[in-house]
């Protein structure tokens, strides 16, 4: 079969996503501590860019920034010098500025050499991260006598632990690796596993804490034989079964039990490199007489305006074809910069105020009211897309009198509706369940068929399998392991 090449005209259409949409675009999934940094790195990277000081009235500020921005994004395109930058007028003292900045100064030119405390970084700007689980098993490590091949296997050992303290791949194949003999490579493996904190580097949960058990003040010879050969039994609760097997009371078992409970399953948790990581909320919901009023959180976000001192620049570089057409780019994507903040900071208020308006009940009563609701039904409300709903409540969060929630906590498929009952959403069915088991009888626990009819009581009418579902994603385990 012959393959012929041939060159041809073709004309298509296609959908081209500029830059400036691509923005536009990126602002909207942005948390608001993204946004603002993106703003300070667009600050410093485009000089017709300027913050509007504090001391100026709002309202007149932004009626006059409003006609100087569509003034200017009419002339952007069409550049005419004199016409951008008539009237324009500068307070900032960029003469004295330059006279007072020393380059070859670490400090900022506007830090005096007797200035207060109160001036220098915050402490918490200074704080050094945390240690990593890897990093302080190492530390520990390096204290060892270990040749060059033992530290190396160590290492490689340490590098495949989780951040629950377990090998993520087989010892036997790390082994395999290593110019070591495998006695003295098991030999280094207990020394990783005995290590602070004592099981990291356990291949399972009974070697994990079978290590643990050994190294107790008091050694139980009856808590590692159920450790090592009935941990199936003993989340099943079967005390009988496991008493028969070692020849002891039930009583014995239980205790044996209780000091099994007091090992950590997870020891790599006790050292974790992970930082809190705080929420600056987007949207405040406030009750002001009787009603639920949406704010959109505008605290550190700059107000920003072309700079007059470069709209200045513009008048005498009128005739450089260079410079215009510099300064004719940075306009525009400045004009799109501040064009994009208003229109986000807007689409999140609307979608704020749709939320708040569809869920009044859970704002008056709590999370036990929340109603089903999707994207499409607040897009088809605000007049927007769906794909543009669900950027904007991607990672933005809304503090509210009863507690602070993620926006996307708000949407949930109605579920029970189909099945001859009413719609009840996701979260208000966890709810449910657990607040069932929590009252249930724990030596008669519920099994998930029992919460099933007993929810199809209250008209929710829900499979035995959709209780499940729910139950797992709480972490909460089956009746046979909660059976006390």
């Amino acid at each position: 079969m012959a393959i012929k090449m041939h060159q041809g005209l073709k004309q298509t259409q296609g959908l081209m996503i500029t830059p400036q949409l691509q923005q536009a675009i990126k602002l909207l999934t942005l948390t608001h501590l993204e946004m603002t940094t993106l703003i300070s790195q667009e600050m410093v990277e485009n000089p017709m860019l300027e913050e509007i000081d504090g001391e100026v009235e709002r309202g007149e500020e932004d009626n006059s920034s409003r006609e100087e921005m569509d003034a200017q994004e009419a002339t952007a395109d069409n550049f005419s010098g004199p016409e951008l930058i008539e009237g324009a007028k500068d307070s900032f003292d960029w003469e004295s500025y330059s006279d007072s900045f020393n380059s070859s100064s670490s400090t900022s030119p506007n830090m005096k050499e007797n200035s207060s405390p109160d001036d220098l970084p915050s402490y918490e700007n200074m704080v050094s991260k945390s240690q990593s689980l890897q990093e302080h098993l190492e530390w520990q490590l390096r204290m060892e006598s270990l040749t060059a091949d033992e530290l190396n296997y160590a290492l490689e050992l340490i590098g495949n632990i989780d951040d629950d303290g377990y090998l993520e791949v087989p010892v036997e194949e790390i082994i395999g690796r290593s110019k070591l003999e495998r006695d003295q490579a098991i030999g280094i493996l207990g020394l990783v596993q005995h290590l602070d904190p004592v099981g990291c580097g356990s291949q399972n949960l009974e070697e994990c804490l079978g290590i643990q058990a050994r190294l107790l003040p008091e050694r139980s010879p009856l808590v590692e034989l159920i450790i090592e050969r009935s941990m199936q039994e003993l989340e099943k609760k079967d005390y009988t079964k496991i008493a028969k097997e070692f020849g002891v009371s039930k009583e014995k078992v239980k205790d044996a039990e209780l000091i099994i409970m007091g090992l950590n399953p997870k020891p790599g948790r006790l050292v974790s490199a992970d930082e809190t990581q705080y929420v600056v909320p987007d949207i405040f919901v406030a009750e002001v007489g009787g009603e639920f009023v949406v704010q959109i959180n505008d605290e550190g976000v700059p107000r920003l305006r072309i700079s007059n001192l470069y709209k200045s620049l513009m008048k005498n570089q009128q005739n450089d074809a260079e410079a215009k057409e510099f300064v004719q780019d940075k306009l525009r994507s400045a004009l799109w910069l501040i064009k994009s903040i208003e229109n986000r900071q807007k689409t999140i208020y609307k979608v704020a105020n749709s939320i708040v308006r569809n869920q009044q009940e859970f704002f008056k009563k709590g999370p036990a009211f929340l109603k089903p609701m999707i994207l499409k039904d607040i897009a088809n409300e605000i007049g927007m897309h769906e794909s543009t709903v669900s950027r904007v409540t991607t990672n933005k969060f809304m503090h509210t009198p009863i507690g602070t929630f993620e926006l996307k906590y708000f949407f949930n498929a109605g579920i029970g509706g189909k099945n001859g009952g009413i719609d009840i959403a996701g979260e208000t069915l966890k709810l449910k369940i657990k607040e069932m088991i929590g009252h249930e009888d724990t030596k008669r626990p519920l099994s998930d068929q029992k919460i099933s009819e007993l929810l199809s009581t209250r008209d929710i009418v829900v499979a035995r399998r959709t209780v499940a579902k729910y139950r797992e994603m709480m972490g909460i385990a089956p009746s046979s392991k909660r059976k006390k």
